[in-house]
């Protein structure tokens, strides 16, 4: 992902910044700007991966705000994948995330936050990490 063998040249990361009205979040992970977007592929695979029957089961179970480092962990490689990066849900989990948990959380609580558009769930999901942000530091 990070080369082509010994030319030297790097696979770009992103040709164009994100669009907040296709639901694309930009940040930097791993030292390197990339685009994260929950398509509807990527919003299947949680759907799957958190046993929720429908889109609203899903955005009821985020809005809560008490998702574990896994459940973040997959939300971001889910996003990644979403944003056309290549990675794992292992690569996701290896990447470092400026802030750690709380920067990881801040990253998953914006992107619910554009791709539910709403500010009802997705706000309070993003609201609840926001707390569960303040409250671990130390």
């Amino acid at each position: 992902m990070r080369g082509y063998g010994d030319q030297g040249r790097h696979e770009p990361v992103t040709v164009n910044r994100a669009n907040r009205h296709r639901g694309e979040v930009e940040t930097v992970i791993d030292g390197e700007r990339r685009i994260l977007c929950l398509t509807l592929g990527a919003l299947s695979e949680l759907e799957t991966a958190f046993g929720a029957e429908s889109l609203g089961d899903l955005a009821a179970r985020f809005s809560t705000g008490r998702l574990k480092s896994a459940d973040l962990i997959r939300i971001l490689a889910c996003g990644l994948r979403g944003g056309g990066n290549r990675v794992s849900d292992a690569d996701a989990a290896e990447m470092a995330v400026e802030g750690g948990v709380a920067g990881a959380a801040a990253i998953v609580g914006e992107l619910l936050t554009v791709t539910f558009q709403t500010g009802g769930v997705a706000g309070v999901a993003a609201g609840a990490l926001a707390r569960e942000e303040t409250t671990a530091s130390p």
